[in-house]
């Protein structure tokens, strides 16, 4: 049972009241132990959220700037791009030009959430509903995370790869291992495998593993590529004919560019290999993330104001911890309109969460729009079963496929553009109606599918028995072609990496037309 809540005569909850959990901005590790176990009971007695075992962590904000240069982690080798990016955070949060994250939430089980020293104590309160318990609940439940990482073994991982690389700027020399790291870090955005492989990732059997690769190299790799002759052309075979059975030797076309490198580049030593292997399995630890940010947040964000929703309701939070949760919330889910100078896209916090709303108002009092669009859910009166569902089995672009209501097109104001760059101005194709409701939400979600957005840039061919010239092939969408001064700083890190020269053709997939071609030997 709660404890009787002290009120005034309108009903608002005291401060200073015996059955709040707090008052005031001043914070302590009794009133964070308090907030935790009340935000619990709500997160898994009401919510029935299901999460991995939480780690809340205090940090300063010289500390958050340091976890934003390192991408976020608790451990992470040094490399000179994590101390740019400090020193540039750095200055814009000392000139007031930037504020820092609220939170940083770590993947891992345990769930390590960081919160700064510098926030209040209704700031530690609504980052602990958002991250301890929302995020961690996404990670442990979507079906992405599920398949891509592996939580129990992330942090051992890091150590591991944080020790390995140190040892290696020992022996070889801190310009070597950073000549490595820039080519991976180069291409880590592809260095992952788009499609699950049979076997779940055990980053902890990394570690054991890396010995016998290593032990194996050792004994196997020598510097004779060089040195074999060319192969001759055997007789009464095409040189079609060779090429197709050479690429599927190989296992052609590859798109996870370091994985192909790792595992074939000719004289790459074994050292090498093994950064690559720790730049890519971090890239793929990453990978879930980057299709899940507007579900991921969306979460979240719905969580900390449920949450903070309930403790108001039950009195363990006063007026002004209210006011002050709801300007902070407000701050997060807030979006510029399109001509407003802070515009930069559509928020990720707006969309999701209000997706989620939307969610529940279909299912709690949906509208007949709302029961011809979503006939499924409309009426069922369980929103957060429905969410659950939602949060368990979907990645941005399906998430809006299935889910954005005309009501919300509507809300938002959304409409759709054609952009031609042989016209002079913008069309407006799409506006609210049966038609376009269908059309923006399938142009919305195209946007949040990586596929889509990311290049897709395979390796389709190469000669070990002749030249050894790798051949790469973008296959461009929509007519855009890559960024001419980026592919050429690229294609050098990977000709690094490769040993021999590297070739990069952008290929029309309809027509199958060449429309550019680069080469770097």
């Amino acid at each position: 049972m709660n404890a009787p809540v002290d009120t005034d005569d309108t009903g608002a909850v005291k401060a200073g009241s015996d059955s709040l959990l707090y008052s005031g901005p001043e914070w302590d590790f009794a009133k964070v132990k308090r907030v935790y176990q009340a935000v619990e009971d709500i997160a898994l007695g009401e919510m029935e959220l299901d999460v991995y075992p939480n780690q809340i962590e205090v940090i300063t904000a010289e500390q958050m700037l340091d976890a934003y240069s390192s991408i976020g982690m608790p451990l992470m080798y040094q490399h000179w791009s994590f101390g740019k990016h400090f020193a540039r955070d750095e200055m814009f949060y000392r000139k007031g030009l930037r504020g820092l994250a609220y939170e940083i939430v770590i993947n891992s089980s345990p769930c390590i959430s960081y919160i700064m020293e510098e926030n209040s104590m209704t700031m530690q309160t609504l980052v602990i509903a958002h991250a301890a318990f929302g995020h961690n609940h996404f990670f442990k439940n979507n079906y992405l995370f599920q398949q891509w990482t592996d939580a129990e073994g992330i942090l051992d991982y890091l150590e591991f790869a944080k020790g390995y690389i140190s040892d290696c700027e020992e022996k070889y020399g801190l310009a070597a291992v950073e000549q490595v790291l820039d080519a991976g870090h180069a291409l880590m955005s592809h260095g992952v495998h788009r499609y699950p492989r049979p076997r779940k990732p055990d980053l902890k059997e990394e570690q054991r593993r890396r010995l016998e690769r290593r032990t194996y190299e050792e004994q196997t790799y020598n510097d004779l590529w060089r040195t074999v002759p060319a192969r001759r052309k055997r007789k009464g075979g095409s040189a079609e004919a060779e090429a197709v059975e050479r690429r599927a030797r190989l296992q052609l076309p590859e798109e996870n560019l370091l994985y192909f490198l790792e595992k074939t580049a000719p004289k790459l030593e074994p050292w090498k290999r093994e950064i690559l292997r720790i730049v890519r399995n971090i890239a793929q630890y990453f990978y879930p993330q980057r299709q899940t940010k507007v579900m991921n947040e969306g979460c979240a964000t719905f969580c900390h104001y449920h949450i903070m929703n309930r403790l108001f309701d039950k009195g363990l939070i006063d007026n002004g911890a209210m006011l002050e949760f709801l300007d902070m919330h407000a701050a997060v889910v807030f979006q510029p309109d399109f001509d407003d100078p802070r515009y930069s896209g559509i928020n990720p916090y707006t969309l999701g969460f209000s997706m989620m709303q939307d969610i529940q108002r279909i299912c709690e009092d949906p509208t007949d729009e709302d029961r011809a669009w979503f006939p499924e859910i409309a009426g069922t009166g369980n929103a957060l079963a429905t969410l659950r569902h939602a949060w368990a089995n979907y990645r941005d672009e399906s998430f809006i496929l299935q889910y954005l209501s005309p009501h919300l097109i509507r809300k938002l104001k959304l409409f759709k553009v054609d952009d031609d760059e042989d016209e002079a101005e913008y069309l407006v194709n799409r506006v609210h109606d049966e038609r376009g409701y269908a059309e923006i939400r399938r142009a919305l979600a195209r946007r949040h599918d990586i596929g889509y957005v990311q290049p897709d840039i395979q390796v389709v061919d190469v000669d070990l028995e002749g030249d050894r010239r790798l051949v790469l092939q973008h296959n461009v969408t929509d007519g855009m072609l890559l960024d001419a001064d980026d592919v050429e700083a690229v294609l050098k890190h990977v000709a690094y990496l490769w040993g021999y020269g590297v070739t990069l053709t952008e290929i029309e997939p309809a027509t199958e037309a060449e429309l550019k071609t680069y080469s770097v030997d």
